[in-house]
């Protein structure tokens, strides 16, 4: 049920909170304006007024509801923790955060492919976004010698892509909900290989 606030902020997040629970019921091709405004408890040129366009409105939502924010978050705490240690935290993190919103993943899957394309630019820029942020990290560790030279914008895809692979596999494709344990054993093992790959060997080679 979405959250009955007063005031323009709150009006906003009744909007988001309204557009993610019917693009998880129905996906971004089902869920209208219209909709999404009566379950706000608004009209639909109030819809409009804050967000111009159901792209933008999408757009927000991913900015506010995705692994985007809550990795902007970990940042700082990644900067304290040893590389491994920092990679862990992120693939846990992210496959918190994808079971969390397992109902929308499923379904913008089975419907990317039939979006207008300016849907899929807004998802190609979150995800180019998302791959930024982490590459980031990786480069700075690469400027400080911790880690060798390689594209980070490479190595952060590949990063997230195999644990959002892994999840796809399991939780969606096979419809298994995974044990944290087993998940726990998944991302360290997967981070061990990855960061003995990408690690400064002796020598600086």
């Amino acid at each position: 049920m979405v959250r009955k606030k007063t005031g323009r902020a709150d009006t906003r997040t009744r909007l988001l909170d309204a557009t993610l629970m019917l693009i998880s019921e129905k996906g971004y091709l089902g869920a209208t304006t219209r909709e999404i405004a009566s379950r706000a408890g608004v009209t639909e040129i109030t819809l409009f007024r804050h967000f111009g366009s159901k792209e933008k409105l999408f757009e927000e939502v991913l900015r506010t509801y995705t692994f985007l924010p809550k990795l902007k978050e970990l940042l700082p705490e990644l900067e304290e923790k040893n590389y491994e240690d920092a990679l862990t935290i992120v693939g846990l993190k992210l496959y918190e955060t994808l079971g969390e919103r397992k109902s929308m993943v499923k379904i913008m899957l089975s419907e990317m492919n039939v979006y207008p394309e300016k849907v899929r630019n807004v998802y190609k820029k979150f995800i180019d976004e998302l791959i930024g942020i982490l590459a980031g990290y990786l480069r700075r560790l690469q400027k400080m010698g911790e880690i060798r030279k390689f594209n980070p914008r490479i190595g952060a895809r590949s990063f997230l892509g195999v644990i959002f692979s892994y999840f796809q596999a399991e939780e969606i494709i096979r419809s298994r909900t995974v044990p944290q344990r087993e998940v726990k054993r998944f991302v360290r093992e997967f981070v061990g290989i990855f960061v003995s790959g990408t690690k400064q060997m002796k020598g600086g080679r």
